[in-house]
Protein backbone atom coordinates (compact mmCIF):
# COMPACT_ATOMS: atom_id res chain seq x y z
CA UNK A 1 0.00 0.00 0.00
CA UNK A 2 1.08 3.43 -0.77
CA UNK A 3 2.32 5.54 2.26
CA UNK A 4 -1.30 7.49 1.86
CA UNK A 5 -3.47 4.36 1.88
CA UNK A 6 -1.24 3.32 5.03
CA UNK A 7 -2.18 7.13 7.03
CA UNK A 8 -5.94 6.85 5.66
CA UNK A 9 -5.86 2.85 7.11
CA UNK A 10 -4.66 3.68 10.38
CA UNK A 11 -6.74 7.10 10.81
CA UNK A 12 -3.39 9.35 10.61
CA UNK A 13 -1.88 11.84 8.55
CA UNK A 14 0.81 11.31 5.69
CA UNK A 15 3.10 13.43 7.49
CA UNK A 16 2.76 11.35 10.66
CA UNK A 17 3.65 7.99 8.85
CA UNK A 18 7.11 10.19 7.61
CA UNK A 19 7.56 10.81 11.09
CA UNK A 20 7.25 7.28 12.88
CA UNK A 21 9.63 6.81 10.22
CA UNK A 22 12.19 9.25 10.74
CA UNK A 23 11.92 8.21 14.64
CA UNK A 24 12.42 4.65 13.36
CA UNK A 25 9.26 3.09 14.34
CA UNK A 26 8.15 1.70 11.47
CA UNK A 27 10.90 0.85 9.11
CA UNK A 28 11.74 2.18 5.61
CA UNK A 29 9.42 0.36 3.29
CA UNK A 30 10.53 -0.98 0.16
CA UNK A 31 10.49 0.30 -2.85
CA UNK A 32 7.61 -0.57 -5.34
CA UNK A 33 6.51 -0.88 -8.79
CA UNK A 34 5.65 2.30 -9.97
CA UNK A 35 8.64 4.18 -7.84
CA UNK A 36 6.28 4.67 -5.15
CA UNK A 37 7.27 2.98 -1.38
CA UNK A 38 5.41 -0.22 -0.61
CA UNK A 39 4.30 -0.38 3.18
CA UNK A 40 2.98 -3.72 4.02
CA UNK A 41 0.30 -4.82 6.31
CA UNK A 42 2.94 -5.21 9.50
CA UNK A 43 3.28 -1.10 8.63
CA UNK A 44 0.05 -0.54 9.55
CA UNK A 45 -0.01 -2.93 12.71
CA UNK A 46 2.76 -1.37 13.88
CA UNK A 47 1.34 2.69 13.55
CA UNK A 48 -1.71 0.86 15.19
CA UNK A 49 0.91 -0.19 17.93
CA UNK A 50 2.32 3.15 18.32
CA UNK A 51 -1.42 4.96 18.34
CA UNK A 52 -2.28 2.51 21.52
CA UNK A 53 1.14 2.82 23.08
CA UNK A 54 -0.16 6.92 22.66
CA UNK A 55 -3.36 6.51 23.94
CA UNK A 56 -1.56 4.81 27.29
CA UNK A 57 0.83 8.03 27.89
CA UNK A 58 3.82 6.18 26.14
CA UNK A 59 6.16 8.79 24.49
CA UNK A 60 7.52 7.57 21.07
CA UNK A 61 11.09 7.37 22.84
CA UNK A 62 9.07 4.93 25.37
CA UNK A 63 7.01 3.32 22.12
CA UNK A 64 10.11 2.50 20.40
CA UNK A 65 11.57 0.45 23.03
CA UNK A 66 8.25 -1.38 23.73
CA UNK A 67 8.77 -2.21 19.91
CA UNK A 68 12.33 -3.07 20.39
CA UNK A 69 11.47 -5.57 22.62
CA UNK A 70 8.17 -6.70 20.73
CA UNK A 71 10.52 -7.67 18.40
CA UNK A 72 13.41 -9.61 20.55
CA UNK A 73 13.19 -13.20 21.19
CA UNK A 74 14.74 -12.51 24.34
CA UNK A 75 11.90 -10.34 25.97
CA UNK A 76 9.81 -11.69 28.74
CA UNK A 77 6.80 -10.61 29.66
CA UNK A 78 9.03 -8.96 32.94
CA UNK A 79 10.74 -6.73 30.71
CA UNK A 80 7.50 -5.25 29.54
CA UNK A 81 6.19 -5.05 32.50
CA UNK A 82 8.60 -2.99 34.14
CA UNK A 83 8.33 -0.47 31.62
CA UNK A 84 4.75 -0.08 31.96
CA UNK A 85 5.33 0.08 36.02
CA UNK A 86 7.75 2.41 35.38
CA UNK A 87 4.93 4.85 32.96
CA UNK A 88 2.55 4.06 35.82
CA UNK A 89 4.45 5.65 38.38
CA UNK A 90 5.24 8.79 35.76
CA UNK A 91 1.41 9.28 35.90
CA UNK A 92 1.30 8.96 39.53
CA UNK A 93 3.50 11.82 39.84
CA UNK A 94 1.51 14.05 37.03
CA UNK A 95 -1.46 13.20 38.75
CA UNK A 96 0.16 14.55 42.22
CA UNK A 97 1.46 17.77 40.27
CA UNK A 98 -1.83 18.55 39.00
CA UNK A 99 -3.80 17.59 42.06
CA UNK A 100 -1.30 21.00 43.69
CA UNK A 101 -1.62 22.92 41.10
CA UNK A 102 -5.58 22.56 40.99
CA UNK A 103 -5.59 23.03 44.80
CA UNK A 104 -3.13 26.20 44.49
CA UNK A 105 -5.55 27.46 42.06
CA UNK A 106 -8.66 26.62 44.01
CA UNK A 107 -7.30 28.89 46.57
CA UNK A 108 -6.88 31.37 44.22
CA UNK A 109 -10.16 31.29 42.85
CA UNK A 110 -11.74 31.20 46.35
CA UNK A 111 -9.88 34.23 47.32
CA UNK A 112 -10.96 36.08 44.19
CA UNK A 113 -14.58 37.71 44.80
CA UNK A 114 -15.04 38.36 41.04
CA UNK A 115 -15.51 42.14 41.71
CA UNK A 116 -13.84 45.11 41.69
CA UNK A 117 -11.14 46.55 39.99
CA UNK A 118 -8.36 44.08 38.22
CA UNK A 119 -5.90 45.74 40.16
CA UNK A 120 -7.37 44.36 43.33
CA UNK A 121 -7.51 40.72 41.99
CA UNK A 122 -5.42 38.26 43.94
CA UNK A 123 -4.98 35.67 41.12
CA UNK A 124 -3.02 38.34 39.39
CA UNK A 125 -1.29 39.74 42.50
CA UNK A 126 -0.10 36.18 42.70
CA UNK A 127 0.95 35.25 38.99
CA UNK A 128 2.73 38.64 39.41
CA UNK A 129 4.35 38.33 42.96
CA UNK A 130 8.55 37.64 42.07
CA UNK A 131 8.46 35.36 45.20
CA UNK A 132 6.29 32.27 44.27
CA UNK A 133 5.53 30.60 47.38
CA UNK A 134 7.86 27.18 47.54
CA UNK A 135 5.84 24.29 47.18
CA UNK A 136 6.03 21.03 49.92
CA UNK A 137 5.40 18.04 49.40
CA UNK A 138 3.30 15.82 51.23
CA UNK A 139 4.52 11.97 51.82
CA UNK A 140 2.19 9.90 51.19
Amino acid sequence: MTIGELAKACGVGVETIRYYERRGLIPDPRPGKKGYREFSDDDARRVQFVKQAQGLGFTLKEIAELLALRVSSETTCDDVRGLAEAKLEDIEEKLRTLRSFKRALGKLVDQCGGSGPEGHCPILDALDDPKPKKRTRRRS
